[in-house]
């Protein structure tokens, strides 16, 4: 089996030669796809050097700010592994956390693996309240549009098996991909499976990029992509 990592970056040049390595250290057979969604910082130089450090990065850029769902329909589309997961550039999820992601799909149980914040991980940093009162009612929501039962609709970490990756053809381009990938996957009926991962979530401080607009996006995403795609 070859995963593909795709990781969207924007304004991450503290992080990312960091998440770069800790995704290196996870024993799969890999490529990074990196997609620098037209950062302000020095994020482009970084890739650069990532990709003459590393035969499996493969860096892309965008000219004008696409969103993360613009970052990942270019990543998507670049991909060659038989399995897809999506990595932030940040270091708010732990790439250890791939063996637990990938058995169900290993173990052919699963078609779609979601990692959930809320499951139990090993670790996780409190989080901010209001984040998270967002997060889990728009988790609620999404789940009586698409009858699926998860936890945690807005984690980064979603697996899929290849198949499933290709058929997904991205539209969104903010944080709205996330309730847009959720609905496209459970109109497939494919197997969806959740699993407790590690977070450690950043405050806005910090440099959290995710915003109470983007929870009005995501709402009108849930709409959307439930009832009118």
């Amino acid at each position: 089996m070859k995963l593909s990592v795709v990781i969207p970056v924007y304004n991450e040049e503290r992080t990312l030669a960091e998440i770069v390595k800790r995704v290196q250290a996870v024993p799969f057979d890999k490529e990074l796809i990196l997609v620098n969604d037209c950062s302000k910082d020095r994020t482009r130089e970084i890739m650069t050097q990532l990709e003459r450090e590393y035969s499996n990065v493969r860096c892309f850029h965008h000219e004008s700010n696409q969103g993360k769902g613009g970052a990942l329909r270019t990543g998507f589309s670049k991909v060659t592994g038989d399995v897809v997961l999506i990595q932030d550039a940040d270091l708010e999820y732990d790439p250890a956390d791939y063996p637990v992601l990938l058995r169900p799909i290993l173990e052919n149980k699963a078609d779609v693996v979601f990692g959930s914040r809320f499951l139990g991980g090993p670790y996780m940093r409190v989080h901010l309240f209001y984040h998270y009162v967002g997060n889990r009612m728009l988790t609620l929501m999404s789940n009586c549009f698409t009858n699926l039962n998860l936890t945690d609709m807005e984690t980064c970490y979603k697996v899929f098996t290849r198949p499933v990756a290709d058929r997904l053809d991205l539209r969104s381009k903010t944080f709205a991909v996330e309730p847009e990938i959720t609905a496209k996957v459970a109109k497939m009926r494919v197997r969806v499976y959740e699993v407790p991962i590690s977070y450690a979530g950043r405050d806005y401080s910090e440099g959290k990029k995710i915003g109470p607009k983007d929870a009005v996006y995501a709402f009108f995403a849930i709409v959307r992509w439930s009832l009118f795609s």
